[in-house]
């Protein structure tokens, strides 16, 4: 009997990468307006090379990116550089298709649902908040609350103690297969792989199920109850 699902929030919930590319070129611009003497397109590449080294949720990746090119910070342009991305992030930050509704009708179904990231806490709680999707999820489990990232048993055997569920009771939905699907598998849960969200041309993802819209969930939850009673 299904009784949890868990889901990845970045690229499975919300559309991540699309917003951080367009939040880093809205700073771009807007520091370059405020007196950035640097060609826009060096400038995306040396701050996605402070990414890669980083990490993608690096919260100080301009002033890196002013100190290492400049010697120092000039204030006036990390600013706009900051006001710029956030507006961006604001406007840019939105959900799959059907994500409001599928969850929605997995609390109808009366399963609980949760939420394990790698992204820091804060971070995780404003996307969540922003996006009016705090109230559906029973627990949210990040990179601060274990100190482990996926594919590490940590972060997911937390979320199932805090749901006080069994793994075989729980599904796993997420994008990224080395991490969600390699490390939800090892431990027994059931794995769906969302190839809405894949950006890695992914071929085979060793998934139980995978899906091209979030709404084909409910009959994979549908499918495993009716096993499980008949």
């Amino acid at each position: 009997m299904i009784k949890a699902v868990i889901f990845d929030l970045d690229n499975t919930l919300v559309d991540f990468i699309a917003m951080k590319h367009a939040a880093i070129k809205a700073a771009i611009l807007a520091m370059i307006d405020t007196g950035l003497k640097m060609p826009k397109d060096a400038v995306e590449r040396k701050i996605y090379e402070i990414y890669d080294e980083e990490g993608i949720e690096d919260q100080k990746v301009f002033d890196k990116f002013l100190t290492k090119e400049f010697g120092q910070i000039d204030y006036r342009i990390h600013a706009a550089g900051i006001v710029g991305y956030r507006r961006a992030r604001e406007a840019a930050l939105v959900l799959y298709p059907h994500v409001q509704l599928a969850l929605m009708e997995l609390v109808k179904r009366g399963l609980q649902l949760g939420v394990v990231s790698d992204a820091p806490r804060l971070q995780a709680w404003l996307r969540l908040c922003q996006l009016n999707l705090q109230h559906f999820f029973e627990v949210v489990i990040t990179y601060d609350d274990t100190k482990k990232r996926k594919p590490e048993p940590e972060p997911f055997v937390k979320a199932l103690e805090t749901l006080n569920v069994s793994r075989h009771e729980t599904i796993m939905v997420g994008d990224w297969v080395e991490r969600d699907i390699v490390g939800a598998k090892s431990l027994g849960m059931k794995t769906v792989f969302v190839r809405y969200g894949d950006r890695f041309d992914t071929e085979n993802s060793g998934a139980d199920y995978e899906i091209d819209d979030i709404l084909e969930l409910l009959d994979i939850v549908d499918k495993l109850s009716h096993n499980e009673t008949s």
